[in-house]
């Protein structure tokens, strides 16, 4: 009987964890290089990555998410490097969330998106590229060279924070999902801290909070670029533990992963 065994190899700086049998599974990298928070590993006492990645486990990783794009018939992986032509020849969805800012880096200096990355994901983009682009909210975030990308397809991410939560008061982060939402279906979601987000041609907002909106979709070329102001899908808020149960940050989850597959060209 075929067993799925979650393996682990490297293709030069990209780290790949996918199923032994995924060369034609549509593959998602995800950014481990302007996002680089590390923490040593209180067993191993190893310096390990760890926020917004596929292997961490605790409150802010993404395993979970992990988990739903392997089971919707993807394979993950992710890059310690800048994106160069070669690396993004091998993702069919590239994500970048919470890029650093220096206080949160590994030895303390940011590394900052540059005009190389830039071009190279702008022509990846043109070519069928869905890149995803996730911030987070005024102080925990960098904005200045993040908009440099996003801008090139009619986006911006402000420096400013909405739907702030105080303790245990969920509903300050509620965000309602209207009928007719082109990724989402009617629901309510959670999503605390977000930055707000301004659009332009080709970019069009579909969603808000507070009257203010904060995620947007471009169609770039053959591409797609989604934007929310929020990394709103880690492991905290979509493991069923933490959040009333009429939030459906899982489900909306689910439902992401879904669309962003059905992108890929």
């Amino acid at each position: 009987m075929k067993q799925n065994i979650l393996k682990i190899f490297t293709l030069g700086s990209l780290i790949t964890f996918g199923l032994s049998n995924a060369q034609n599974k549509p593959k998602v990298v995800l950014d481990n290089f302007f996002n680089n928070e590390k923490k040593e590993n209180k067993e191993t006492k190893v310096l390990e990555s760890w926020h917004y990645t596929w292997n961490d486990t605790t409150n802010g990783g993404f395993s979970l998410l992990g988990e739903i794009f392997k089971k919707q018939g993807a394979e993950i992986a992710t890059l310690t490097t800048a994106p160069t032509k070669s690396d993004l020849k091998k993702a069919n969805i590239y994500i970048i969330v919470d890029a650093d800012i220096d206080k949160e880096a590994y030895g303390g200096k940011a590394n900052l998106i540059d005009p190389t990355t830039i071009k190279n994901l702008e022509e990846w983009v043109k070519k069928g590229g869905v890149l995803v682009l996730m911030s987070n909210d005024n102080g925990n975030s960098e904005f200045v060279h993040f908009n440099q990308l996003a801008e090139k397809f009619g986006i911006h991410f402000n420096d400013d924070s909405i739907n702030r939560v105080k303790g245990r008061e969920f509903e300050q982060g509620k965000v309602i999902v209207e009928e007719g939402n082109p990724v989402f279906s009617a629901q309510k979601l959670y999503m605390k801290e977000v930055s707000t987000i301004e659009v332009k041609v080709p970019a069009k907002a579909f969603l808000s909070a507070e009257g203010k909106n904060i995620a947007a979709i471009a169609k770039v070329g053959k591409g797609t670029v989604f934007a929310l102001g929020d990394p709103w899908c880690y492991n905290e808020y979509i493991d069923g533990k933490k959040l009333p149960a009429d939030f459906t940050n899982y489900q909306g989850t689910e439902e992401w992963v879904k669309w962003l597959l059905k992108q890929v060209k």
